[in-house]
């Protein structure tokens, strides 16, 4: 049975001087080269590197910041701090003799005298970027996680392949290599038919979506990529969607996040906070309903492998950490904007009843599931399910889907092979609703056809356009010739010609639906001219240009 490899403590550590190796100094220059090669030397304990810096590795009392209510999952049992001047002069004192040679006056001998470096000296050491003697560090996990190679971290403390840390939340027994077909089938049956079996999933898709999300977290060393977002969104209230994403949370450790509407800022700042914590999963819970989750800040996140910021509370200070979380949001009927459609796994849960909370569990799966997640031997058992299912494919070749996501093709194509290895069906099918769920493209397919029944193919300007959407009285009565599909602006009025232009050339040869945005100069008048192709118009062209093996000629400017 796996326990925790703790890391050293320093209230273990003999005052005896004859057992800590000695570290003599002198001037701070030859401090600072004594130290750097004392520290690159491995003389203090659960020191690391992690992207030039150097960080500590220790035991923590009290609430951590990841600690949760009684009964939840506790924290993981250490974490990284990166080391500072004061940092360095504790485990300097506590792990060596550090000392320098002082003469008597008097009897003109020289003795040691233990000393404390100056913080000239230990910020001198610190500075440095470049520490190739010491242990890289990627990450802390609580629980085990497949190497590049296929195989499990199933050992506390350092794994060298890896670079990650080791510290189990609670006991794990170990997983069979190679599971037997009885242990393969009872994980399946435990997976689909206890753990999951009453959440009320719209779809296969939605369970599968799930699933995969699960198992994000054991895969992502082996697999070195990105994962997408995930989402859970409810009809109503009371559907399971915090406890569903509780199921990941209780498992590997979760943070818990404040989303701010309409705030970049805010949420930049709430995404390098919590990068600061070692906690795998990120959640924001119970977003209000309706909201529109569109965010530059969050599309940038989930495709970049780095997340830079400036530190909280500083005006120049930078932070830079890998991006190996999984990122998730829960609430109810929730839309996407944006990028935000093509980089989320959708989960959909409709219980279709006005009190789902009021169902009789009785013969549920697992009855009051929130409870039964919060014993840790539980939530092994879980984690031990996943594991082994996990196992079953990579013994099986580790065989890959065909399906592509963006920047998550290698994490959808995995993903998709392990849960047809196991028979379970569905993974990303619901990629339409996906587009449903974007009201920001639905907006654009409503504005680009109704401009096309008006326009069919000429070509205007953005000033015409705008005369356009102005309502016209006719027989004193207001007409909208748009039919209330033309843009507006945050505050729902008609943007002016300036701002219709840019939001057209953003969109420029970006397909929202069956249409599609076409522009040139118009030489004559020395202004941009916009029209809207159709599918079927594009089809006609490219296969015209095939025939006449020459670029199909443009309709005349229309003013």
């Amino acid at each position: 049975m796996t326990t925790a490899a703790e890391p050293t403590d320093v209230t273990d550590t003999a005052d005896e001087t004859a057992d800590r190796p000695p570290i003599r100094i002198g001037g701070d220059a030859e401090t600072i080269r004594t130290l750097t090669t004392a520290v690159a030397g491995g003389a203090l304990p659960d020191v690391f590197v992690a992207g030039g810096q150097l960080v500590h590795l220790s035991r923590v009392s009290g609430p951590t910041g990841t600690d949760h209510t009684a009964g939840q999952p506790a924290a993981l049992p250490v974490q990284a701090e990166p080391l500072t001047s004061a940092n360095l002069a504790f485990l300097l004192a506590h792990h060596t003799y550090v000392h320098r040679l002082k003469k008597d006056k008097n009897t003109d001998e020289w003795t040691e005298v233990e000393v404390s470096p100056t913080g000239t000296a230990l910020s001198a050491v610190l500075s440095s970027r470049y520490w190739p003697g010491v242990r890289p560090l990627t990450g802390i996990v609580g629980s085990p996680v497949l190497r590049p190679d296929g195989t499990l971290i199933q050992t506390a403390g350092y794994d060298p392949a890896t670079g990650l840390y080791y510290s189990p939340t609670a006991p794990m027994p170990p997983v069979p290599t190679h599971p037997t077909a009885d242990q393969v089938a009872d994980a399946k049956t435990f997976l689909l038919h206890r753990l999951l079996s009453d959440f009320p999933f719209v779809a296969p898709a939605d369970r599968a979506n799930h699933i995969a999300l699960l198992l994000a977290p054991i895969l992502r060393p082996y697999l070195g990529c990105l994962t997408p977002f995930g989402l859970i969104s409810a009809t109503t209230q009371s559907s399971g969607k915090t406890l569903l994403a509780e199921i990941p949370g209780y498992i590997y450790g979760c943070k818990n996040l404040v989303w701010r509407k309409g705030d970049d800022s805010e949420l930049e700042k709430g995404i390098t906070s919590a990068l600061h914590s070692s906690s795998p999963i990120m959640l924001w819970d119970n977003i209000a309903e309706g909201t529109i989750v569109s965010s530059a800040v969050l599309a940038q996140l989930l495709t970049s492998p780095q997340w830079s910021a400036r530190m909280l509370g500083s005006s120049g200070a930078g932070f830079t950490a890998t991006n190996n979380r999984l990122w998730m949001a829960t609430g109810n009927n929730i839309r996407l904007g944006g990028d935000m459609a093509t980089r989320t796994v959708l989960v959909r849960l409709d219980p279709n009843d006005p009190h789902p909370d009021q169902r009789d569990q009785t013969n549920f799966g697992i009855p009051h599931l929130d409870n039964w997640l919060k014993t840790p031997a539980n939530r092994v058992e879980v984690l031990r399910h996943l594991l082994i299912l996990v196992m079953d494919w990579i013994n099986a070749g580790a065989p890959r889907s065909g399906h592509t996501m963006r920047q998550f093709t290698t994490w959808a194509g995995a993903s998709g092979g392990l849960l047809a290895h196991h028979g379970i069906d569905g993974f990303l099918d619901n990629l339409n609703d996906m587009r449903e769920a974007d009201d920001e493209d639905a907006e654009w397919v409503a504005f680009l056809a109704r401009w096309h029944e008006l326009n069919h193919d000429r070509r205007i300007t953005s000033r015409h356009l705008r005369q356009q959407a102005e309502i016209e009285i006719v027989n004193n009565q207001p007409v909208d010739h748009w039919e209330g599909t033309f843009l507006t602006d945050e505050q729902g009025r008609t943007p002016s010609t300036k701002s219709i232009g840019r939001h057209l050339t953003g969109h420029i040869g970006r397909w929202h639906g069956d249409y599609v945005i076409r522009s040139a100069m118009d030489t004559h008048a020395k202004t941009r001219v916009f029209w809207v192709e159709t599918r079927t118009t594009n089809d006609h062209q490219v296969d015209q240009a095939a025939d006449d093996q020459e670029p199909a000629g443009q309709p005349d400017l229309w003013q």
